[in-house]
Formats: C-alpha cells, structure tokens, sequence
C-alpha cells in the first residue's frame, strides 16, 4: 500500500500493511531554509525531498488550503498596509470600518490589535461574514494533487470554529472571556454570523474532492470551560462532522493545548480523530488518558516534540514511540505532537522511521 492508501484505510476502519508516520517538519524546515541552518544532507532539497529521503509522509493541509477561495461581498474593500514589521489588515464596509495588526516571526502570527474592540466593531465583522461566500479551485487541486502523489491522502483544514475564531482571530483571549459574562448577546450574536459564514464553507467542501478534513482550532481548556465548550464548540463540531461524514468525508480536529477538562468530549465530537493531542510532559494528560478518552478513534501524532529535541535522552524517544504505536494502532497516523521545533534533532525524526519499520 501507498502512504495515500493507508491513510484512507485508516480513516476508514479498514487494515493496512504498516504505520503512517507523518511527523509535519514544515516549520523546521522552513525556519532552517531561512536562517541557512539546514544539515547539510537537506541544503540543497525541497521540504518534499526531505520528507523522501526520511522516509516520511506528510500531513497535506498546507498543500491543499489554498485550494479553498475565500470571496468577499463586492462592497467591501480590503487593504493591507506594511509598516516596519507590522502588518495592517482592515476591512472596509459601508457600516464602518476595522482593522487588526500583527506581525510574523518565524512563520508564527502575533498579533497586536484586534478587529473587535467594540459593538460597532463586532458589527462591522459580522456585515463582512455574512457577505462572504467561497469556492474550491479544482485546478490548483488537481495541481498540488499531482504534485504530492502517493505520499499522502488530500486534506485541509477549515477556518476555527465560532468562539475559537473570536478568541484567537477577532477579539483575542481577554476581550472575549469578559465578553461572555458581560455582554454575552454580543457573543451570541458573533458566534450566530461565524456559524452562518461557515455553513457556507461547509457546502463548498462537500462537493469537493477532498477526502479528509481537519478542524484547525488550537483547543486549550484554559479558555474554554467545559460548559462553554458544550454550549458552543460541540454543537458546531457535531454539525459539521454529520454534513461532512454524509458526504463522505473524514474528519478529525486539532486539539494542541492542556486539554484534560475537555478530552472527555472527544467522542461526542463526530469526528474521526483528534490531531495533536499532547502528553506529558509537554502536554498535560497521559498517553493511557489519551487513549481510553479516544477508544476507538483515531489518534492522529502522540509523540511529544520535547522527545525529538537534541538534550533529550534518546532513549525515551524510542521508548515512546514504541509505546504509542503499540498503544493505539491500528487507529493511529504517528506523527509529533504539536510539531517538531527548529531546533530539533532531524535525525530524531528519522530514527522513527526505523522504529516505524519493526511494525
């Protein structure tokens, strides 16, 4: 079997020969390619040329996002300015206008202001979303579809869910947690337009060719109490996850932060997997907690990054992979959970590819 194969087994419930390992380097190699800091060995490849030569397939979002268009309503005007290293991104409608600043460090956001300050902010973005539509190009997939061949099935992920995208995009951590005890209307009313808007996504995708779909939401119960979590997230997830299983669709979410007050919903999600889920001690829950919130799911990474960085004793890193493996196969696409920093050891991700082999 190809890894594209086995991926799609895998989704599906159905027997593979051997593990897929998909260990996500893009941020590794990209910083490295950056500074001039690659090995040697990768100096002259391309990111899927590395992947090659480890061994390795990869996670495809990156390749296939850009294949969904997002198209805003004619009467909004969008501009972008750069100032030093700050970006300005503002959107302008005929009911007012608003902006955010960030900048990127290394291929991470940061972001300085966000576009929701106030009411009249909150309305403006919701005039935006709601005039909002998207389309899938069907050239630029077949393109990249032909670019990674068997390394990998075609995935991509979708814009955060509801609060997810007020927390992390729109308004930011503390101007929406006060927001949800003190204004919380003004929530319900965000969180109703992000739903709405996403519908629309959803239609596009599952029309699409695309066969496996993540929800890219960076969870963390830091920020999401259990209550809140069940009455907006898991609704949204729910939904979505029984339009896409309809269509044919697998899907699995990106659950990257301390998770242990949430991971019990696992299962009431709908989806397929989680992605990224983290143990200790990066992480703050066990591989076994892990695995009995999972059951039958499947677990997409698991080992933690801290395993693959140079100080590390190697041999936990083989010890924990033979333990994740052996713990949660055949339900599982082995990778690194979040991902490996630059300063890991790439070496490390290779040694994986030989455990991988004994199985």
């Amino acid at each position: 079997m190809t890894f594209r194969e086995r991926t799609l087994a895998i989704f599906a419930g159905e027997p593979v020969d051997k593990i897929v390992y998909q260990p996500r380097i893009e941020h590794w190699y990209r910083v490295n390619k950056d500074s001039g800091s690659l090995p040697q060995r990768y100096s002259e490849m391309s990111l899927l040329e590395v992947y090659d030569d480890l061994g390795c397939s990869i996670r495809s979002y990156a390749w296939f996002n850009p294949c969904l268009k997002v198209h805003d309503d004619p009467k909004v005007r969008v501009e972008k300015e750069e100032h030093d290293d700050i970006t300005i991104l503002r959107w302008i409608t005929p009911i007012g206008s608003v902006e955010t600043h960030y900048t990127y460090t290394d291929y991470s956001r940061h972001t300085h202001k966000f576009p929701i300050e106030n009411r009249d902010d909150a309305k403006v973005i919701e005039y935006v979303l709601k005039g909002r539509t998207y389309s899938f190009d069907t050239n630029l997939y077949a393109e990249r579809d032909a670019e990674i061949g068997d390394r990998a099935a075609p995935m991509l992920f979708i814009p955060r869910v509801n609060l997810q995208r007020l927390l992390i995009e729109y308004m930011g951590f503390e101007a929406t947690l006060y927001a949800l005890y003190d204004d919380k209307p003004l929530i319900d009313s965000l969180v109703k337009a992000i739903d709405e808007c996403d519908e629309r996504v959803i239609d596009v995708l599952c029309d699409s060719p695309i066969p496996i779909i993540n929800y890219g939401d960076n969870v963390d119960h830091h920020f999401l109490k259990p209550d809140v979590f069940e009455e907006y997230i898991l609704p949204a997830y729910q939904h979505r996850s029984a339009r896409f299983s309809a269509a044919g669709k697998y899907t699995h979410a990106h659950w990257d932060g301390n998770i242990k007050n949430l991971l019990r919903y696992a299962q009431s999600t709908g989806c397929r997997g989680i992605e990224a889920l983290t143990p200790i001690p990066q992480g703050d829950v066990t591989l076994e907690e892990v695995k009995e919130a999972l059951g039958d799911m499947v677990l997409l990474d698991g080992i933690p990054m801290t395993c693959f960085l140079p100080h590390e004793p190697i041999e936990e890193l083989e010890a924990t992979t033979r333990k994740v493996i052996e713990m949660f196969r055949p339900n599982l696409i082995l990778g690194i959970s979040d991902e490996p920093s630059p300063i890991c050891d790439i070496e490390r991700v290779r040694l994986v590819t030989e455990i991988v082999k004994e199985y």
